[in-house]
């Protein structure tokens, strides 16, 4: 398959290992993005919200300390600074997104990703 794909993944995240090995065992080879090694920037997790068609809260992990510790439920904190804590805390993004061809999509469940193929 000569489109490329990739998938910010977690390899401890059961529901990314999931999604990984679907893509694998359709002859998809992606790119994968270790995520927590290599944060994506704010750039590049704007144009993945927009990819998404999500808000940033819709790709938050609402349950992770860091949400409540820096108070990201404030409904005064723009898009922006949004982004720029899920850059600084890598750990907020969910998880996995996959990408292919200007389109999205979440992983969850891992299924959905064969709508992208």
């Amino acid at each position: 398959m000569s489109d490329s794909v990739t998938i910010y993944h977690n390899p401890r995240c059961s529901k990314s290992r999931q999604t990984l090995e679907l893509l694998e065992s359709e002859g998809v080879i992606p790119t994968i993005v270790k995520y927590l090694e290599t944060p994506p920037d704010a750039a590049t997790l704007g144009s993945l919200l927009d990819m998404l068609g999500l808000q940033p809260r819709q790709l938050m992990r609402t349950a992770e300390a860091e949400y409540s510790a820096l108070q990201l439920d404030n409904p005064a904190l723009t898009r922006e600074q949004l982004i720029q804590a899920m850059a600084e805390h890598p750990r907020l993004i969910e998880r996995p997104i996959v990408v292919k061809d200007g389109k999205a999509i979440l992983g969850r469940p891992p299924e959905k990703v064969l709508d992208l193929l």
